[in-house]
């Protein structure tokens, strides 16, 4: 006992001495940048916008892995692909012949209506498939179960569309009435951005209202808290179950859309970096919680932008910026560490752990 004990307080020291070094790093870098102040003015609101952007794609994802989780207390590391198979599917059969034939530069409003419709109608199906077929069954079955499932549906889904669609990376049309910036506020903003920042916060908002005002979201919300009452008072389980599920996939399938509209190519592994950032944004928001995964998705977003020029910039490491994926992924631990619950997160009881 005396031994377990001194073991404890050992750990306990252990951590606090590396949350103690990560906060020290964290200032010194941020400080010794500052007055070092290598970029001018306009760069780093450049960086911020961008970072406001990304963070805006990673919450549309991050929906999906909160959503999911909130109903089933698990994590659904196919969403990524869900994300990715709605955009890979429009870009070949949709939006390279509109691009060809000219029909998205003389329309393209209509054009990207069109090609959102067919990406989202993809991701919903491949997402109600993968639950009916990989996850239903495992309802009842130990968490490490399903967990382990989803992992496996995700390299299923991965090399699936490569075989369908080939390994190479596909062009997505680009949009003359989207290059460019525009000055707002006397800021210019590139055009993709203006689109994407607008978008994704309609889509949240318009997710938001749904779940929490209609007879439908109250059912989602009911079969959440608990799925064998929900079922007593009449709720159909599995429909909202499906239901949930397919609200994620739609958010996937527009963040697919708007990925390819910023970034212009699309391939069969373009799901799992931003599909794992997605899921670092949900456990940093607070997973469970719409809003949480909204705010988790925009502070990821900023880390990943500004975190390097900002952090490491002073500490003299060299290519900062090559470091994105570092301070992201150093998010999600330095969460794990500090709050695990997250931003807007609470702590689950015990029998929800």
């Amino acid at each position: 006992m005396l031994q377990r004990l001194k073991d404890t307080d050992f750990l306990g020291l252990v951590l606090w001495v590396f949350r103690a070094a990560m906060i020290i790093m964290i200032v010194w870098g941020t400080v010794a940048t500052i007055i070092e102040n290598p970029y001018p003015a306009h760069t780093w609101i450049d960086t911020i916008v961008a970072g406001i952007a990304q963070g805006s794609l990673y919450a549309l994802i991050a929906i999906g892995y909160t959503l999911v989780y909130g109903v089933l207390f698990m994590i659904n590391f196919a969403h990524g692909e869900f994300f990715m198979s709605g955009i890979m599917t429009a870009t070949i059969f949709v939006a390279q012949p509109m691009g060809a034939s000219g029909f998205l530069d003389r329309n393209p409003i209509l054009g990207l209506a069109i090609i959102t419709v067919v990406a989202m109608s993809v991701s919903v199906g491949i997402a109600l498939l993968t639950e009916r077929v990989a996850y239903r069954p495992l309802r009842k079955a130990p968490r490490l179960v399903p967990l382990i499932t989803a992992i496996g549906a995700s390299f299923f889904w991965q090399y699936f569309f490569r075989g369908l669609y080939g390994s190479e990376v596909k062009s997505f049309p680009q949009l003359e009435s989207l290059t460019g910036k525009v000055s707002v506020v006397g800021i210019e903003i590139l055009k993709t951005h203006i689109v994407v920042i607008v978008a994704a916060i309609l889509m949240l908002i318009g997710l938001y209202m749904f779940v929490m005002k209609t007879k439908t979201g109250k059912s989602i919300r009911a079969v959440a808290e608990n799925k064998d009452v929900a079922a007593l008072m009449g709720i159909d389980v599995d429909k909202s179950v499906s239901i949930t599920f397919a609200m994620g996939a739609a958010m996937a399938g527009i963040a697919g859309v708007l990925y390819a509209v910023v970034f212009r190519q699309v391939h069969f592994f373009m799901g799992f970096i931003p599909g794992i950032k997605a899921f670092t944004a949900a456990v940093l928001g607070g997973i469970g919680s719409i809003p949480g995964a909204a705010i988790g998705g925009l502070f990821l977003g900023m880390f990943e932008s500004v975190g390097p020029g900002l952090f490491l910039e002073g500490l003299g490491v060299p290519a900062p910026h090559q470091l994105k994926d570092v301070i992201a992924f150093t998010m999600l631990v330095l969460v794990l560490i500090f709050r695990p619950q997250g931003i807007l997160g609470e702590r689950l009881a015990e029998e929800k752990a």
